[in-house]
């Protein structure tokens, strides 16, 4: 481990060559992975990794390299190969390491490593059976389980030395149906940094179900109509409206760099007065939160849109560095291999004061999206698009038939300035979120959202 070796020296041989920051980051982490697929366990995989990455920001620029091996002299080579890349103002500050303290974290009740491999198998095998009873349209059930522990050390330059444990658990399930000459998909995940009691939430039956149900539903359900109406996300979409039309436009790395439509527009009006929008790492067990971010900065709740004013953005060490201000504690990589960037923790749209049965009766025409599926969108200049896995059309103010193929088009800005109903509900999905070749969990949350006029795409 870091704390057997002598990491001062390691940091002043990397800084060699110049530069203002150097960093440690040792991980070790354990997974078990279980799949289903066809009726058969197909993969069954358990290890564990371990290395050790070092960086140096020099002149707002990043060298860094990375090992397995994790010894003293291992370390002492990769921190003069680091050093070599770098050019600068010698660093004459004093290295003096101090323990951060961390703090109890997130308890976990039934850890992991406790559960044996043969009840892990039996998770999914009890998904897989459950959704199969659904119907004798579904032809393909797909199970996976995940859990990892992982043990993380961060020592800098700054004297930080901070020690942090994640324990994570996730269970997702999709099912295909298939009839005359349609094929539909149902999709259902939980997950979050917590052990087995996570199934006492959702047992691996109600996952499942979940999934069978929606594929076989949309199997029977229309071709949803195209054109410009008023569409009520549910509460249980999941987050992907904020997370893909304004979370990624909110990264620093981006905005500071001219590629997001919301450069440069900090006190500025980019969505309704209604609208508030939050990046929150603290929120206890969920898929995005943790102690300290990847780079050793505290957690923190960042208000990023108040009241449809857009107040700062997500910031990671070296973006901060850049613009002169503090990170938000948003610097997240997806393991000792990769260097951190800016990245979402759990992003929400703050819940409202309006009703959420309310907010459909308001609607004379128009669609109801009870769940999301993926979305892309262009961050330089908002303009997005998501797949909706579970809609309904509303008539004359009440939830009606299930249609199938929509898709949702519009401008991250537009949009956001066209919600007109909040309401006062929250429900939370999850993912992992894809940025620059790394992926890192994520959770999104919205409440109930009315916006009057989107792009619907469908039959003509």
């Amino acid at each position: 481990m870091l704390d057997q070796m002598n990491l001062s020296a390691i940091l002043r041989q990397a800084l060699a060559g110049g530069g203002e920051f150097a960093e440690i980051y040792f991980e070790e982490g354990s997974t078990t992975a279980v799949l289903c697929e066809d009726g058969n366990i197909e993969k069954v995989l358990a290890g564990t990794d371990r290395g050790v990455g070092i960086r140096v920001i020099s002149d707002l620029r990043t060298a860094y390299a990375y090992t397995n091996e994790v010894t003293g002299t291992a370390l002492m080579e990769l921190a003069t190969t680091v050093s070599r890349a770098v050019r600068g103002k010698v660093f004459e500050q004093a290295i003096a390491l101090k323990p951060r303290e961390v703090g109890a974290g997130f308890p976990i009740e039934i850890t992991p490593d406790g559960v044996t491999l043969h009840e892990k198998i039996a998770l999914v095998e009890r998904g897989n059976k459950a959704a199969r009873d659904i119907s004798e349209t579904i032809r393909q059930v797909t199970i996976a389980y995940r859990d990892s522990h992982v043990k993380c050390q961060i020592v800098n330059s700054l004297g930080d030395f901070i020690e942090t444990n994640r324990t994570g658990t996730l269970y997702l399930a999709q099912v295909v149906a298939a009839g005359a000459d349609v094929i539909q998909t149902g999709y259902e995940a939980t997950g979050k940094f917590m052990g087995h009691e996570i199934f006492r939430e959702r047992p691996p039956e109600e996952i499942a179900r979940a999934a069978a149900r929606r594929a076989v539903m949309m199997l029977g359900a229309r071709k949803a109509p195209g054109g410009l109406m008023p569409v009520v996300l549910s509460s249980e979409a999941g987050g992907t409206m904020v997370h893909e039309a304004i979370g990624h436009g909110l990264e620093a790395d981006l905005a500071g760099n001219g590629l997001s439509v919301y450069t440069g527009k900090v006190g500025q009006q980019v969505a309704s007065p209604l609208v508030t929008v939050i990046d929150d790492a603290t929120i206890p067990n969920a898929r995005g939160s943790f102690s300290f971010d990847d780079e050793g900065t505290p957690a923190r709740r960042t208000v990023l849109v108040e009241n449809g004013i857009l107040k700062g953005y997500l910031y990671d060490r070296l973006s901060a560095m850049k613009d002169g201000c503090t990170s938000t504690g948003n610097g997240r990589r997806e393991g000792y291999h990769t260097k951190p960037i800016v990245r979402m923790t759990n992003t929400l749209i703050a819940p409202g004061e309006s009703d959420p049965e309310e907010i459909v009766r308001g609607v004379g025409r128009g669609l109801f999206v009870r769940k999301m599926g993926g979305g892309q969108v262009n961050t330089v200049n908002g303009d997005f698009v998501f797949e909706v896995t579970e809609g309904y059309l509303i008539e004359n103010g009440a939830i009606g038939e299930p249609v199938r193929g929509a898709t949702l088009t519009g401008n991250g800005p537009d949009i956001l300035k066209k919600i007109v109903k909040v309401g006062n509900d929250l429900g939370f999905g999850i993912g992992t979120c894809g940025k620059d070749g790394q992926g890192v969990p994520v959770s999104d949350a919205q409440p109930t959202l009315l916006i009057d006029e989107i792009t619907v795409g469908g039959a003509a």
